[in-house]
C-alpha cells in the first residue's frame, strides 16, 4: 500500500509559484470533472492570503497519477509562518522546492529549505517560471546547487532533479532547451521516480503510531486532527491511546478516519502506514500528539519548532470609544480567543501578566503578529496593542542577547546612499555590496538587528520611491547593539473629542502629515498625524469657523485639504511608539496615546527625564 503513495510538501519564497502550480498539477490531476469550473489558487482559502497573496496556513489535497497516490502540502513560504513548515516535514518523505527563474533563490528560498535538508528529505528542484523573457534557468541552477552545499546537503541529497515549469500555463520539462513543455506528466513522472515511498516505523499489523500535525475544523465534524499512520492500522471507531507533548496520555476512541481525495476529505474504515489522514472524535487533540493502539501503545518523538523573536502587549481597549463596535470586548473573551489560537499556531506563545486585562504574545514576526490581530478583529473581537518588542536573551555568562535579522535588499543606484544611510543608524552592518545580476541597481546584504527592521520597511518604500525590495531571513542571537534610533518624528495628537472639521485639520495640516480626513469621529490622546518636527503636538481638528457678521470676498472659498494617508493595520503597527497603543476593533484602526490627558503624559515624561 505504502509503496504506490508519494507523500510531498511544496516550499518557496513568497510569490515563486507554489499556490499557481499547485493549481496546475489539480487540474491535469483529474481533481475536477470536465465540466466543473476551475478556481484559481484554489488552495488559498482564508480572505488574508487572498489579499496578501501569500500562503499563511499549510494545507492538504491529494492527486492520483497512473495508480499513485500524491498526497501534496500546500506550505506557506514566509519566514514569519515558519512552525507550519517544521511541522508539516513530519509528514512527508520529499518536496518541490520552487525556485523562481529569474530571481533565483531568496532569502527564505533557504529557510523553508534547510527545513527540510534538517529532516532528510530528498528535494525535486523546480524551476519556474521558464517561459519569462528574462529568464536563465541555467544560472538559477547552479545558485540552488550552491545553497544546497551550503547548507549541508547530504551527497543524495545534492543530486537533486530538476525539471523546468511555468506553472501559470500548466506546463513543465526536463530539458527547456530542446525539449518542448506541454503539460505537467514530466513533472508527476519526476515525484514518482525520485520521491521515496512514505517513511514508516512499522507493518500494518503491529501498534498502531499516528502523528498530528495539523489541526482544522469541520462545522458538522468538530474538531479534525490531521498527520500521517506511521505504523499500524487506524480505524473508524477504534479505542486508541492519545499522547501529549508532555508525555502524560489519556484514552479516548476515534470517531471517523479520512483520507485525502482531491481536494475533499473521503472517510475510510480503515487507514494504513503512510497514510495522510484527518480523524474526528477527539476533540482535545492538538500539533504533535501521537495516536497510539494497540498491546503496547507507545508515543512517536514530539517534533520541535522554532522560538519566537518578538512580542506584543494584547490588553482590553480603554479608548473612549470603547464598547462601541467590537462584539467580543472583554479580557476573558480575549483570552479565551489567544488559548484557542495556541493549539494551531505553533509558533505563538501567550503569557498571562499581573493584570486580568493585559497579555503577552510571542511570535515570530510583525507579520504572523498582524495576521493573528487581523483574524481576531475580523472575527468581531476588539481590544488594544503595543507596538512590537524583540524578545532578549542571556547568554552562557549572562551577557544581553537579541535576535538579528539577514536583510537581502535591491535597489536603484541613485537609492543606496540613502538604504545604507537608514540602515547605518539602525546598527545594520554590509555584508555583501554588488551589483544587481540583471540590469542597473545593486545587491546589498546587511546582518542587522531585529530591532532596526521594526518600522522599517515603510521608510524603506519611501526612500526608494516604492521600487526597492527588501528580504529578511532570521539570523540568529548576537550580542545587544546598544540603543538603536527608529527616526521617528513626533505626532500629531488630538487635544479634543468630537467629529473632525475641514477648517481644524486645515490648521492640522500646516504642522505635519495628517492620517484622517473630515467628519471623524476622534477622542482626546489620538494620534491624527506626523507632526513634522520631532516631539509630540497637541492640536484640535475639530474646530469650526467663528460665525461673523463680516464676509469678504474670498470668506466662503472651500477649504482644500491634502489627502490623508491611509494606515492600514500593518503601516500602524509599525509607526506606533513605546508610548502608544494601537486601538483595534471590527470597523476602525485607530493610534492613540498610552496616557490620553496631555497633562499625565507631560508628568510621565518629566519623570523618566529624572
Amino acid at each position: 500500500m505504502a509503496q504506490e503513495l508519494r507523500n510531498i510538501a511544496i516550499i518557496a519564497h513568497v510569490d515563486h509559484g507554489k499556490t499557481t502550480l499547485l493549481d496546475g498539477m489539480l487540474k491535469q490531476g483529474g481533481v475536477y470533472r470536465d465540466n466543473q469550473e476551475v478556481a484559481t489558487r484554489v488552495m488559498d482559502r482564508m480572505d488574508q492570503e487572498k489579499e496578501r497573496g501569500i500562503t499563511i496556513i499549510s494545507k492538504h489535497t491529494a492527486i492520483t497519477y497512473n495508480d499513485f497516490k500524491i498526497n501534496v502540502v500546500d506550505t506557506p513560504g514566509h519566514a514569519d509562518f515558519g512552525g507550519e513548515v517544521e511541522r508539516v516535514m513530519l509528514v512527508v518523505d520529499g518536496v518541490l522546492l520552487l525556485v523562481d527563474a529569474v530571481d533565483g533563490p531568496m532569502p527564505q528560498t533557504r529557510f523553508v529549505l534547510e527545513k527540510a535538508l534538517q529532516s532528510g528529505l530528498k528535494a525535486v528542484v523546480v524551476i519556474n517560471k521558464i517561459d519569462r523573457p528574462d529568464a536563465r534557468p541555467d544560472w538559477v541552477v547552479d545558485q540552488t546547487f550552491d545553497l544546497f552545499a551550503a547548507l549541508g546537503a547530504t551527497d543524495e541529497q545534492l543530486d537533486f532533479p530538476v525539471v523546468y515549469t511555468a506553472a501559470l500555463k500548466g506546463i513543465s520539462t526536463l530539458d527547456w532547451k530542446d525539449t518542448p513543455a506541454e503539460n505537467l506528466q514530466p513533472l508527476f513522472q519526476t515525484i514518482i521516480d525520485h520521491v521515496p515511498a512514505p517513511k514508516t516505523t512499522g507493518d500494518a499489523d503491529g501498534n498502531t503510531q499516528a502523528m498530528i500535525s495539523t489541526i482544522d475544523g469541520d462545522p458538522f465534524l468538530g474538531r479534525l486532527g490531521i498527520g500521517k499512520v506511521f505504523s499500524g492500522t487506524l480505524k473508524t471507531n477504534q479505542n486508541v491511546t492519545v499522547f501529549r507533548r508532555d508525555g502524560t496520555s489519556y484514552n479516548a476512541k476515534v470517531q471517523q478516519v479520512s483520507v485525502y481525495e482531491g481536494l475533499k476529505r473521503a472517510p475510510v474504515e480503515a487507514a494504513y502506514p503512510g497514510d495522510i489522514i484527518a480523524v474526528t472524535g477527539l476533540p482535545e487533540i492538538t500539533i504533535g500528539e501521537t495516536i497510539a493502539a494497540g498491546t503496547n501503545p507507545t508515543a512517536l518523538p514530539a517534533p520541535s519548532v522554532d522560538e519566537p523573536t518578538l512580542q506584543m502587549t494584547f490588553a482590553v481597549n480603554t479608548s473612549p470609544f470603547s464598547g462601541r463596535e467590537g462584539q467580543f470586548s472583554t479580557s476573558r473573551k480575549i483570552r479565551e480567543r489567544l488559548m484557542k489560537e495556541l493549539e494551531t499556531n505553533v509558533s505563538l506563545r501567550v503569557q498571562e501578566t499581573d493584570s486580568p486585562d493585559q497579555f503577552v504574545v510571542f511570535g515570530r514576526g510583525e507579520l504572523h503578529l498582524a495576521v493573528l490581530i487581523e483574524t481576531m478583529r475580523r472575527e468581531g473581537y476588539e481590544l488594544q496593542v503595543s507596538m512590537p518588542e524583540v524578545l532578549v536573551r542571556r547568554g552562557d555568562n549572562g551577557e544581553k542577547l537579541e535576535p538579528y535579522e539577514r536583510a537581502l535588499i535591491s535597489v536603484a543606484e541613485e537609492y543606496q546612499g540613502a538604504v545604507m544611510e537608514a540602515l547605518g543608524t539602525r546598527r545594520g552592518e554590509v555584508q555583501d555590496m554588488r551589483p544587481a545580476d540583471r540590469g542597473a541597481g545593486v545587491r546589498l546584504e546587511f546582518v542587522i538587528p531585529t530591532r532596526g527592521l521594526l518600522g522599517f520597511r515603510n521608510q524603506f518604500l519611501t526612500l526608494t520611491r516604492g521600487t526597492g525590495v527588501l528580504s529578511t531571513l532570521f539570523e540568529g542571537y548576537g550580542p545587544w547593539s546598544g540603543e538603536i534610533s527608529r527616526g521617528r518624528q513626533g505626532s500629531l495628537v488630538s487635544s479634543e473629542t468630537g467629529t473632525t472639521t475641514p477648517f481644524g485639520l486645515a490648521g492640522c495640516e500646516e504642522r505635519g502629515e495628517l492620517f484622517i480626513a473630515g467628519g471623524v469621529s476622534v477622542y482626546e490622546g489620538m494620534i491624527i498625524g506626523k507632526h513634522q518636527r520631532d516631539g509630540d503636538l497637541d492640536v484640535n481638528p475639530c474646530k469650526v469657523k467663528a460665525l461673523t457678521n463680516m464676509r469678504s470676498s474670498n470668506a466662503d472659498m472651500a477649504v482644500r485639504l491634502t489627502r490623508p494617508q491611509e494606515m492600514g493595520l500593518d503601516k500602524s503597527l509599525e509607526y506606533i511608539g513605546p508610548d502608544d497603543f494601537l486601538e483595534i476593533t471590527p470597523k476602525n484602526i485607530r493610534m492613540r496615546k498610552r496616557e490620553l490627558d496631555p497633562k499625565m503624559r507631560k508628568r510621565v515624561k518629566e519623570r523618566e527625564n529624572v
